[in-house]
């Protein structure tokens, strides 16, 4: 589908949207209906209100409605706010956006408008520094060659400077011409694609021919940009508000499930289904007990039989359902919700991940999955900017035949080719004009007359810079020329055609006429794939492959450079055919794609550049360290096998040790490159644990293996601990975390720049290096850093504790709402099995609300272990990655304590106040009591480092429910009226409390006692070292526990199989037999 604009035309300016933008979520009609439909769409918000609704029939509810209503009605109220908070700042940044005054010129008048008063079709002015209001299509500006320069950092990431241009049909229009411009552009739909804009322009008469002109993303200025170094410039309005390519971008990121969400769904479940058995258990039996028994008890009041309702049957099952359906806390979304911002603000304020060279800290953009960082298994890096600085230095090139730079390390500084350029070899300043003119820098010539570089590529920037270090430098550029400075003699070239640089073509070339001679050249360079097959017939390429394998032994990137003279007739029959292709809006970039072909051939070779990338500071021992952690990791790459192979050495991704094996995958041919695929399968199925095995393979060979053997390939990710992974496209970085992700790993992407975005969004958690590619993969990202050696602290430090915290958080949050569920049941037994509730409405919603939610929140401040054990003892990490602290075992634990504690609850209490003399809220006060005493104390013994955060929270909340309970006694209208006076003036009371938790939490205790002493855990044991100071002079039995810790933790890696099954995937269980 095709928009026609037509430039200054009322007649259609309304036939597209306005420039209004909105990225608000609701209205002001809309927000209650809408956000409580949003609730309700969540099972247990469905659940709970069907059970406050149940609640409302008076003739079955055993309690109050408000013991359901009260605390559902706070969290809807708790979750809309934070709701209508972000939505009220998105409204106020839209209305500052929207009514930001710009300037329009129509009929030759300039007049101010609101941005929210642009219409397609309008020609809107732009001053320097000024925010793009919308997509325009350029078509003049205050500099003679029509160029402009925009910052699009807001939009796509990249911090430099983009050159943008006017197109050729507008080349010579006037300011007064611009004003009263008529024309039509022929464009697509629109859609959000940043690094595409197809289109067509035609200007009507008197003003210009109306000839049709090919337009692209260079002559467009999109919304969110700002105008740089630039006076002026003015553009068409093609698309406005929301369907700009930035507002079609635009829009809310699938929610990621967490692997401790899915078990805490999977719990959720298996009690729902225990409720249910529950309740018709209980529900029979009180029937059967009613007709037989209760319908003989006079004050009871039952119906009288054959007057009973048709739903008499149901109402003793409805009460019990009302009773049990506390079993599922109400509270445990809410509760962990916070506990997720909490950990989310740890890494934000973590002083130990800022880098304070760029100033950058590191910030967590998803606060919902900071527990996965805990039990990330496979970690695919990039490593241009990722492992490595992304600051490029040329240190080596071969000319000719001739190596430069192999003596000292430093091209620049060799004698040879200085003296090569004083002599003024032919071959040299042409590799040289290549390196200056082949790119798409924009130099920059400041006050003093230096020049400075902006480069949307470091390898551009890299070479324009040594060119300039040896005396060809770049001194100024526009659409249509370039200036070249050698040997202080000034040269000018006229910029013809660029073919840009795309991931298929691998190459970039331009065509440029000499100013002088008149003399068209073909300047191009690539990878040495793309252009060494490209060579005109007979030159020998044997000795710049052998350059490149050299060059690529060292770590260093390469780029071939060559170059053609072009006739005169053969340029314009291809510039013809280049003009039809960039005007085809259908295929285009294939289109061009196959003109470019047609021209980079015949190539007489120049030479080859290596450029070296080095190392960031930390790479290798982070590595080091998170693989000791039993994390696979893989590097993706677009760099050549050989350099990605020389950088994974560097960085200690692969050893060269004798244990240590690197299989190949590659081949010529399909069928060469799915036998070694099988090779390679089968020796990592028969090798032992104790060999280091990594493969490497190419993104040709990819291709080739997704295609016929993407199962076998699957195997074998899966067997790998480490991988190289070379020429990737970034769509198949993304297919490599899809592959892992679909045998049930949780992966973790981290890059940092554009063409890693897509493998980021893939992975289970994204996170995004802040660095000289821009912030695009930042922006992108769950979490971003200033460092590669930053991941270490966030996998290990706030990863691990995040899942051990959420551990603990959702199954006392179960513990705590099925004991007193629990009790209920109990008390049913000497109630008739009624339904009859022994606990008073205010109790059960306090209890729900306020009783047992804070004390639990001191476990986000816990550390099992301290900071500095945890990295000398990374292996720990296998506990959380192996899902160690929250499984359907350690559920059962929960469950099993609930239980017995209900039971120590409930006949204590029966046994102390049983008697006549008692009353019904005595012996309710006396259970929530218990209740209260039990959760201080388990909350307290798994508690490993207390805090005054801490102590308050627990011990202050238990001096809380005293006092609450103390007022509520003081009112006479209460039923808890003088009720806590009554049993805290009683030594009955305060010895029940302590038989309470002494039978409760002694056997509790006993058995944690024994198993740390007879079997402990790998956790245990590293505490028991702390406690000593880590001295092994300390206790005779301390260098024991050391080496039960070793085997511990080998151990663990060794048969981690045997208890650990991916949490993402049904079916990877069965997956990992292989």
């Amino acid at each position: 589908m095709k928009r026609f604009v037509y430039i200054n035309d009322d007649s259609c300016r309304y036939s597209y949207c306005g420039n209004r933008i909105s990225n608000t979520k609701y209205t002001l009609w809309n927000f209650l209906p809408k956000n409580l439909w949003e609730q309700f769409r969540r099972f247990m918000n469905q659940y709970f209100l069907l059970i406050a609704c149940l609640q409302l029939w008076s003739c079955i509810t055993p309690v109050s409605p408000a013991t359901t209503w009260g605390p559902l009605i706070i969290i809807f109220i708790v979750s809309a706010s934070k709701e209508a908070w972000d939505d009220y700042n998105r409204y106020l940044s839209d209305k500052k956006a929207n009514e930001r005054k710009i300037w329009l010129v129509k009929d030759g008048i300039h007049r101010q408008i609101k941005a929210q008063e642009i219409h397609v079709g309008d020609v809107v002015w732009l001053h320097e520094n000024d925010e793009i209001p919308c997509d325009l299509v350029l078509i003049g500006t205050s500099d003679p060659q029509g160029i402009c320069y925009v910052e699009t950092a807001a939009l796509d990431g990249e911090t430099d400077l983009k050159t943008r241009i006017i197109p050729t049909i507008s080349a010579n229009l006037s300011v007064e011409q611009l004003g009263k411009v008529k024309g039509v552009v022929e464009c697509p739909n629109p859609d959000n694609d940043i690094r595409r804009f197809d289109a067509n322009m035609r200007l009507f008469l008197p003003i210009i021919d109306n000839e049709k002109c090919p337009l692209t993303i260079n002559n467009t200025l999109l919304q969110s940009c700002y105008l740089r170094y630039t006076e002026w410039a003015c553009g068409v309005a093609v698309y406005t508000g929301n369907e700009t390519k930035s507002g079609m971008s635009r829009g809310a990121a699938e929610p990621k499930l967490t692997a401790a969400d899915a078990i805490i769904d999977k719990l959720t479940i298996a009690i729902f289904m225990f409720q249910i058995v529950v309740v018709l258990v209980l529900g029979y039996f009180g029937n059967a007990w009613k007709y037989t028994q209760g319908l003989k008890q006079w004050y009871l009041m039952y119906p009288v039989e054959g007057e009973a309702p048709w739903y008499d049957f149901s109402i003793i099952l409805l009460r019990f359902e009302l009773l049990c359906s506390i079993m599922i806390p109400i509270s445990i979304k809410v509760t962990l919700d916070l506990a997720k911002g909490v950990y989310a603000k740890f890494i934000d304020w973590d002083e130990q991940m800022f880098d304070w060279e760029t100033n950058t800290p590191a910030h967590s953009a998803n606060t919902a999955i900071s527990e996965d960082l805990g039990q990330v298994e496979y970690i695919l890096s990039d490593k241009t900017g990722t492992l490595t600085e992304n600051k490029m230095i040329l240190k080596r090139c071969c000319i000719s035949g001739t190596l430069y730079g192999n003596d000292n390390g430093d091209a620049l500084n060799d004698v040879r080719l200085v003296n090569a350029i004083s002599s003024n070899d032919p071959d040299v300043i042409k590799f040289l004009l290549v390196m200056a003119l082949c790119n798409t820098v924009v130099p920059i010539k400041s006050n003093d007359d230096t020049v400075s570089y902006k480069a949307q590529s470091q390898d551009e920037e890299a070479l324009v810079n040594a060119a300039a270090n040896l005396n060809m430098m770049l001194i100024s550029k526009d659409s249509s020329t370039a200036e070249i400075c050698f040997n202080g003699s000034k040269f000018r070239y006229e910029l013809l055609d660029i073919l840009e640089f795309t991931s298929d073509r691998k190459r970039m070339s331009v065509v440029v006429k000499e100013g002088q001679i008149g003399k068209i050249l073909l300047l191009s360079k690539g990878a040495d794939e793309a252009l060494l097959p490209r060579a005109c017939p007979g030159q020998q390429i044997q000795k710049y492959l052998e350059a490149v394998e050299m060059y690529s032994q060292l770590g260093l990137r390469t780029l071939c450079l060559g170059w053609r003279d072009l006739k005169e007739s053969e340029y314009k029959e291809w510039s013809k055919n280049f003009q039809e292709a960039s005007c085809s809006l259908d295929n285009r970039e294939f289109k061009i794609a196959e003109v470019c072909h047609s021209l980079e051939r015949d190539l007489h070779i120049l030479g080859v550049t290596a450029v070296e990338d080095r190392l960031q500071d930390g790479v290798p021992e982070t590595i080091k360290l998170l693989r000791n952690a039993g994390i696979n990791v893989w590097m993706l790459t677009g760099d050549k096998q050989n350099t990605a192979i020389q950088i994974g050495l560097l960085c200690n991704l692969i050893t060269s040790e004798p244990n240590s094996q690197l299989l190949s995958i590659s081949g010529k041919t399909e069928e060469v490159i799915l036998r070694s695929l099988e090779r390679a399968l089968l020796i990592m199925k028969n090798t032992s644990e104790t060999k280091d095995l990594a493969f490497v393979l190419d993104g040709w060979a990819l291709e080739i293996i997704l295609k016929h053997s993407k199962e076998s390939f699957t195997r074998l990710a899966m067997l790998s601990k480490t991988a190289i992974c070379c020429r990737m496209t970034p769509l198949q970085k993304a297919q490599l975390v899809a592959i892992l992700k679909s045998a049930g790993y949780l992966t973790l992407a981290i890059g940092d720049g554009g063409n890693d975005v897509r493998m980021i969004q893939e992975a289970n958690i994204g996170v995004g290096i802040s660095g000289r590619e821009g912030l695009q993969a930042a922006r992108a990202a769950d979490y971003s850093i200033g460092k590669f050696k930053f991941l270490k602290r966030l996998i290990l430090i706030h990863g691990r504790y995040s899942y051990n915290r959420t551990a603990f958080i959702s199954q006392y949050s179960f513990y705590k709402s099925l004991l007193i569920c629990f009790i209920q049941i109990l008390f049913a037994f000497l109630s008739g099995l009624s339904g009859t509730s022994l606990f008073n409405s205010i109790s059960l919603m306090a209890y729900n609300v306020f009783y047992t939610s804070l004390p639990v929140m001191t476990i986000i401040f816990d550390k099992d272990i301290s900071e500095t054990t945890v990295m000398q003892y990374p292996q720990i990490l296998l506990h959380s990655q192996a899902g160690r602290l929250l499984n359907p075992t350690t559920f059962c634990g929960w469950f099993g304590c609930s239980l017995y504690h209900a039971l120590v609850v409930f006949f204590i209490t029966i046994c102390a106040y049983s008697d006549e003399k008692s009353e019904m809220q005595e012996l309710s006060m006396v259970a929530l009591s218990g209740c209260i005493w039990l959760q201080a104390f388990v909350v307290t013994m798994d508690t490993n480092s207390f805090t005054y955060p801490q102590i308050l929270l627990i011990w202050g909340n238990f001096v809380a429910f005293y006092m609450i309970n103390l007022i509520l006694s003081a009112i006479p209208s209460l039923q808890l009226y003088t009720i806590m006076f009554h049993l805290c003036s009683q030594p009955s009371y305060w010895i029940s409390m302590a038989l309470t938790v002494a039978v409760g939490m002694g056997p509790v205790v006993a058995f944690r006692y024994f198993k740390n002493l007879y079997q402990p855990s790998a956790i245990n044991i590293l505490q028991q070292i702390e406690q000593s100071n880590g001295s092994i002079q300390a206790s005779g039995n301390l260098e024991s526990a050391r080496a039960n810790l070793t085997n511990l933790l080998t151990g663990s890696r060794k048969n981690r199989d045997c208890y650990y099954h991916p949490l993402l995937s049904d079916s990877a269980e069965s997956a990992r037999t292989y």
